[in-house]
């Protein structure tokens, strides 16, 4: 008979839960890397900004000014958003991390039944074995006393 874990169904459904929450991860860790690009934009075209304030007409810097306070204020947005991401990615890590806890419980749990079961399986077998040695020495004994008495008896 061949090694059935009972919880089987319950460690398949641990597993399908860990692939979904590592695809929630995934997706956080998507949102994080566009909040970042987002704020390395930003940071450019205020690079971009400066510098083309520096060689423009004298009557447009109060224009510049505003833009430059404009993109500082997208900056504080944007680095905050990026935070809110960053915890949300960190949370959902958290979880993935319980999830592969608990799968990995499982996981041992099987393990550890599957070597009973094959200790069990050879403590049968050796008796088995056992058996089948104990009705071999008997048969010989047997044969060994017949031949005897045939030896005793010509």
């Amino acid at each position: 008979m061949p090694f059935s874990y009972r919880l089987q169904k319950v460690l398949d459904f641990r597993i399908r839960e860990k692939e979904k929450q590592l695809l929630v991860v995934n997706e956080a860790q998507q949102r994080v890397i566009e909040a970042e690009q987002a704020i390395i934009r930003n940071n450019e075209e205020i690079e971009l900004t400066i510098k083309n304030k520096r060689v423009a007409d004298f009557r447009l810097m109060e224009y510049y000014d505003k833009y430059l306070h404009h993109l500082w204020d997208k900056a504080d947005e944007l680095e905050a958003h990026r935070q809110e991401v960053q915890k949300i990615l960190d949370q959902e890590l958290i979880t993935l991390t319980h999830m592969e806890q608990r799968v990995k419980v499982l996981e041992k749990h099987k393990e550890r039944l599957k070597e009973e079961y094959a200790y069990e399986q050879k403590q049968i077998e050796m008796k088995q074995f056992s058996e089948i040695g104990i009705q071999r020495f008997f048969q010989r004994k047997t044969e060994e006393a017949e031949e005897e008495i045939k030896n005793q008896q010509e």
